[in-house]
C-alpha cells in the first residue's frame, strides 16, 4: 500500500538535497518521479528545486488554489507515476494535504513531502500541521544548532544579523535570512559568536 511520508527539520538541513537524490534513485531504475514545489518560493528559479550543494531539478508549481490530487491524476493518464515529491510542504494548505493522502490511498502512488516543521516564531505551519496529523510516517531530517545540540527551531534574521521576533509567517530567504538553532539557544535569542560572524557577512552579500 503506498504512504503519505512527511519529512521535516529545521532550516538548512539538506532537505531537497534528499528529495532530489530520492528522485534521481527512481529515475535512475526507469521509473518516472513527478515533482513539485512551492509557486512561493522564488529563491532561484520559479519551478526550480535547487538545494544548497547545487542539485537541481525542475518541477511542477503549486498555489494554494491548485488541486492535487486533480493535477496528479490528470498526469497519470499521460505515463505511469512511480512517486510524488513535494517540496517546501509548509506552504500546502491542509486541503492540499488530504488531496496527497487520496493520491497514495486511491491512485496508490507513494508521496514524499519535506518541509520545515515550524516557523520563526515556533508556530506549526498549517501544511506541516496537516502532515504531523495524518502522514503514515513520520522522519526527522536532522542538523545542529553552533553549539552542536540537534537544532529544531528556526529563527529569522534582519539585515544587521540580530534575531527577528516579530513579522510576518512566511518571508522568503535562505542562508542570509534564516538559522536553525536548538530550542534552547532559540528562546535565548544566542548566537554564537561565529555564526554571528557569518551570518552578517551571509547579509552583505546578499545586499550587494
Amino acid at each position: 500500500m503506498a504512504k503519505l511520508y512527511f519529512n521535516f527539520s529545521a532550516m538548512n538541513a539538506g532537505k531537497s538535497t534528499l528529495l532530489l537524490q530520492a528522485s534521481y534513485n527512481y529515475q535512475e531504475r526507469g521509473m518516472r518521479s513527478l515533482l513539485f514545489t512551492a509557486a512561493l518560493d522564488n529563491r532561484t528559479k520559479v519551478g526550480e528545486i535547487s538545494s544548497r550543494i547545487g542539485l537541481k531539478s525542475d518541477a511542477l508549481i503549486y498555489d494554494t488554489e491548485l488541486d492535487l490530487f486533480a493535477c496528479i491524476e490528470e498526469q497519470l493518464k499521460e505515463q505511469q507515476i512511480n512517486a510524488v515529491f513535494i517540496d517546501e510542504a509548509q506552504f500546502l494548505t491542509e486541503d492540499q494535504v488530504w488531496q496527497l493522502a487520496r493520491v497514495a490511498d486511491h491512485l496508490r502512488i507513494p508521496v514524499m513531502a519535506y518541509g520545515l516543521r515550524t516557523d520563526f516564531q515556533g508556530k506549526m505551519f498549517p501544511g506541516s500541521a496537516a502532515l504531523l496529523a495524518i502522514a503514515d510516517i513520520l522522519r526527522e531530517v536532522r542538523t545542529i544548532c553552533w553549539c552542536g545540540s540537534k537544532a529544531t527551531m528556526v529563527a529569522r534574521m534582519d539585515e544587521s544579523g540580530n534575531i527577528v521576533e516579530e513579522g510576518d509567517q512566511v518571508v522568503i530567504g535562505g542562508e542570509e535570512s534564516y538559522i536553525s538553532l536548538c530550542r534552547k539557544h532559540w528562546s535565548m535569542r544566542k548566537l554564537g559568536e561565529q555564526l554571528k560572524t557569518r551570518m552578517r557577512s551571509l547579509t552583505s552579500c546578499a545586499n550587494l
